[in-house]
Parts: structure tokens; sequence; C-alpha cells
């Protein structure tokens, strides 16, 4: 009975419109769109962070995954930092519900000259709260090494 009662209470939150808060957290749904393009050897990358809400995010971090090593020395924008030979994980801060975030810009080296490149992008932090659509936060992109923008 009182789990039927819990369950009960948070779907009249979602329905009643309010600012449901989903087991484990305020609700908040992130997304990232950019574009990438990879050419010689180097990835051009940037992306915006969206917080499409309801509740705020305190603190985010998202994590930049590609299909080929990167060359040992990055010049990466602050607030980013490389996790592994494959990895860069960004802090993206604070996110306001229906929130724009600042804009990420990067150009990466990857070791030798791949004719593509699969860019996988996903949050790894989202400060406590709880995103129902993940689908809009993790993208796989596939670029070609032609010089044109791929766009997710």
């Amino acid at each position: 009975m009182r789990v039927f009662a819990v369950w009960g209470a948070v779907l009249v939150a979602l329905v009643g419109g309010g600012t449901a808060v989903a087991a484990g957290g305020p609700e908040a749904d992130l997304a990232y769109h950019g574009a990438a393009a990879l050419s010689g050897g180097r990835m051009d990358l940037r992306f915006t962070p969206r917080n499409h809400g309801p509740a705020a995010v305190p603190d985010a971090t998202v994590r930049l995954r590609w299909s080929e090593p990167l060359v040992e020395r990055q010049a990466l924008p602050d607030g980013c930092a490389r996790e592994a030979e494959r990895v860069v994980l960004c802090r993206v801060g604070a996110l306001a519900a229906d929130g724009v975030g600042e804009r990420v810009e990067m150009r990466v080296g990857l070791r030798g000259v791949p004719s593509e490149v699969l860019l996988e992008i996903d949050t790894v932090w989202n400060g406590g709260t709880v995103d129902l659509n993940r689908a809009n936060d993790r993208q796989r992109v596939l670029v070609l090494d032609s010089g044109d923008e791929y766009y997710f």
C-alpha cells in the first residue's frame, strides 16, 4: 500500500504540471547541439549545452569520446581536461531551467589521419538532477575527413 501511495504522489506531480521531483532528485532535460568537422587529422568541435527544464541544473559535466586516440598534447578550453587517451571531460557549469549555457569550442589533434571518426557526447554529471529524456544528451556523430560540418 505504501509503495502505491508514493508512486501515486509522483504521478500526480507529473500530471499536475508542477515541478516534479523524480526519484533521486529534481527533473531536468540536458541537451547538446553543435557541429564537428574533420580535416587532415584535426577535428574542430563546437557545441552549446541547454537545459529544457523543468528544474535548474546546479552543475554539469559532459564527456567527449573519440573512436581514434588523441595526440598527447592538446590545447583544451578552460573547464576541459583529458581523462583518457580518447576522452575529454568539460564542465559546462550551472544551467537555468529552460536556459542555454556557454558554447564550448575546441580543435583536437588525432593520431594519424583517419578517414572517419565517431564522436560520442554524453552527460557524466548533472548536479543530482534526473534526466528522463536521455536521447538528446547522448549524441553519436560520424565525422568524415572531408572538412564538411556534421551537425548534431
